[in-house]
């Protein structure tokens, strides 16, 4: 299992970071190699990704959702085996700490040489810087879901 932790400050208040990292269906708007995001259930997605030309398909859960303060998920089933949480700190009024943890599972060659290189902490900083410029454009979020898991 490897991991990788990352981190970055959005000039918006904690709870428009929070509220749109509950859109999922948003994220391939800001994360390279996610083509879509199905919400099944409150607690349920669907994603396909498509990284390095290979596409995979896998269902996670949300095991824990705390407005403002936290989303944790785990895969259930599919290709890819993860787990992980972004927390959400207040920095000032205007500006939070967005911080991402997460613990996967490469699968074949191709993803453990890809991840001995750096491959995921480098896709992960970059969604980060990407999800940073798409709120900080915006300013607000596209929609929230304020429920607790």
């Amino acid at each position: 299992m490897s991991q990788v932790e990352e981190s970055i400050e959005v000039r918006v208040p904690v709870h428009t970071a929070y509220n749109q990292w509950t859109q999922f269906e948003t994220f391939p708007e800001f994360m390279d190699g996610v083509e879509r995001i199905e919400q099944r259930t409150d607690t349920l997605t669907h994603w396909v990704t498509k990284i390095g030309g290979q596409q995979r398909e896998f269902d996670a859960e949300i095991t824990e959702q705390v407005p403002d303060e936290r989303v944790a998920w785990t895969t259930v089933n599919g290709e890819a085996r993860q787990a992980g949480v972004v927390t959400f700190h207040r920095i000032k009024d205007d500006t939070t700490k967005v911080m991402l943890q997460m613990d996967f599972d490469p699968s074949g060659m191709a993803e453990t040489v890809g991840d001995k290189l750096g491959f995921v902490k480098r896709q992960v900083s970059g969604d980060l810087q990407r999800f940073k410029r798409f709120m900080e454009a915006r300013g607000s979020e596209t929609g929230a879901w304020r429920g607790e898991v």
